[in-house]
């Protein structure tokens, strides 16, 4: 099972920038597929949005409520998964979480309600709370 660790969540006003770290644990053999998901106040972990997701080539797809703003990237190197975020507003406050999968991604994972699913391996989450 691979281990991974979210970090760099934070309060931060409308209108601002952040960006989260998860470290990954070990070598993903590909391909694979790692992605950001948000788990808004009052929404339980079967209602996690699907942000964000990289492949193994580097490829990316966001969901529409985070295109253009937000940017996912990867330190291979280094085993880290970074998620830049800026132009923030208070509907991104919520808890982030990495997760990765075998396999390649899916634009599904993004458009299915139950796309999370799919992810086997989560992190602890970091909080992200937005103000006005």
């Amino acid at each position: 099972q691979v281990h991974l660790v979210e970090s760099g969540g934070d309060s931060v006003q409308a209108g601002g920038s952040l960006r989260l770290s998860c470290a990954v644990s070990e070598l993903i053999f590909s391909p694979y597929c790692m992605g950001w998901f948000r788990q808004a106040p009052g929404k339980t972990r079967k209602e996690r949005e699907g942000i964000g997701m990289i492949g193994t080539a580097g490829n990316t797809m966001y969901a529409d409520s985070v295109k253009g703003r937000f940017t996912i990237s990867q330190d291979n190197a280094e085993n880290i998964l970074y998620l830049q975020m800026s132009h923030l507003s208070t509907a991104d406050t919520g808890v982030y979480y990495c997760a990765t999968k075998r396999g390649n991604c899916f634009r599904d994972y993004l458009d299915n309600a139950n796309g999370w699913a799919a992810f086997a391996d989560w992190g602890q989450g970091t909080q992200v709370t937005v103000s006005s």
